[in-house]
């Protein structure tokens, strides 16, 4: 029997480069019928900027009318809240998502994640899965890394998170900076369980259902 596919899927921006898996994530799971709860940093909002055009506003409720306009989410389907807003079913084991991502994920919020500081809602939210069990996938975008964030990466590892660097693969000969970005996108898609037809899996013909 093939598990269960995820009813809700937590999304976490924080300040990384990298904005374009993050938003391409949620594109997905949202097109796979998931509904999605996001959250974002404050230095989100000035790569969001800077890497995409795309202005977030600080206002949860407008980013929100935004992305689901943007990606033709269903009523209800995308709900974003704010950092500091502790009342988010996120923030209490009695409420978890089925499944978190951060993506992507600065050393920062990594090492906040590792220490189990849950000094904002992102950080709880990761607290909240690790500690519930629920699959938490860290996207950490930084290069070289150094011996303090392996060891931090080593930690969370050890507790069942999921670091999953966003090395595009070259083997299915990507054209574009977006077939590069799917690449990484349906990894992650992947550990969630969400369903996708991003790209050819390895030892599919051309036209072969996955």
């Amino acid at each position: 029997m093939s598990p269960a596919v995820p009813q809700t899927v937590a999304v976490a921006f924080t300040g990384a480069s990298g904005m374009p898996y993050g938003l391409r994530l949620v594109e997905c799971v949202l097109a796979a019928g998931c509904k999605v709860w996001l959250l974002y940093s404050q230095v989100a909002q000035i790569v969001a900027r800077q890497e995409m055009n795309l202005e977030l506003p600080s206002r949860p409720a407008e980013v929100e009318a935004q992305l689901a306009a943007r990606f033709g989410a269903a009523e209800g389907q995308l709900r974003v809240f704010g950092r500091e807003e502790w009342f988010a079913p996120l923030a209490s084991g009695s409420n978890p998502a089925d499944a978190m991502v951060v993506c992507p994920c600065t050393m920062g919020t990594l090492a906040a994640i590792a220490a189990g500081l849950s000094q904002n809602l992102i950080e709880r939210a990761a607290d909240v899965a690790i500690k519930e069990g629920r699959k938490l996938v860290l996207v950490p975008r930084e290069t070289p890394f150094s011996a303090i964030h392996l060891e931090n990466m080593l930690k969370l590892a050890r507790l069942g998170v999921v670091i999953l660097p966003p090395s595009p693969g070259f083997y299915n000969h990507p054209q574009t900076v977006g077939e590069m970005v799917d690449f990484v996108v349906a990894r992650v898609l992947d550990q969630i369980r969400v369903p996708h037809r991003l790209m050819q899996r390895w030892g599919e013909t051309e036209g072969e259902d996955a």
